[in-house]
């Protein structure tokens, strides 16, 4: 099944519409925000390059997204990263045994078809009833650069100097299709973690650097 990333620009000309359609999603992430003594989702004046429209900047397989998740989980418990063919039931053991650190995954712990980190600091992923309700648990897109930066060097990327990432979908893709066939970029047995974990840093890299949330579909 597909997974679109999506950046949503948090300037005042969208934010601040009437027709905002973000709106509703916005409220329930101040919300837990403000639970948590949080800054609110920040919202940034208009400047030159900058507008209210949404854009696609990765999209990916859930397959490969849970790849990149079991690679994570095995280098913060402390278990040898190794490649595999298929996902099994290793992987589901792992989030068992080790599901408080799950929680505490901004990468891990996150809907698959819904949800959103904003470009707020925070140490874990942020949960309420009204957010498990919805898109799910809201992350940290600050938390979410750090964890993708501590699985790099298991994967075999420099995240420093990390390859360009893979051009984003031309077109929006249905959670039912699958993911638009794109070549990954080498023959590493990580190249579906490391597909996934180029779509995903560019995406928590241009939210931080343009204030914009990822949005998940």
């Amino acid at each position: 099944m597909a997974c679109d990333l999506w950046l949503v620009p948090l300037v005042d000309v969208l934010c601040q519409s009437p027709d905002n359609p973000f709106a509703e999603e916005i409220a329930v992430y101040d919300k837990a925000l403000r639970e948590a003594s949080l800054p609110p989702v920040p919202v940034f004046g208009y400047m030159p390059g900058l507008s209210g429209d949404v854009a696609p900047v990765a999209g990916f397989d859930y397959d490969a997204l849970h790849f990149l998740r079991r690679a994570y989980m095995l280098q913060v418990c402390g278990l040898p990263v190794t490649p595999v063919d298929e996902l099994g039931g290793d992987y589901e053991q792992l989030l068992e045994m080790f599901e408080t650190t799950a929680q505490q995954s901004h990468l891990v712990w996150h809907y698959d078809h819904a949800g959103a980190y904003v470009p707020v600091d925070f140490t874990q992923p942020l949960s309420n009833d009204e957010l498990l309700g919805g898109g799910g648990p809201l992350g940290s897109a600050h938390g979410l650069l750090r964890e993708l930066e501590a699985v790099a060097p298991a994967i075999g990327i420099d995240p420093v100097n990390p390859p360009l990432a893979p051009a984003p979908p031309g077109r929006p893709t249905s959670l039912e299709e699958p993911a638009i066939t794109v070549p990954y970029e080498d023959a590493s047995p990580y190249a579906r973690e490391r597909h996934v974990w180029l779509g995903l840093n560019a995406a928590a890299t241009r939210s931080l650097s343009q204030g914009s949330m990822i949005v998940f579909s």
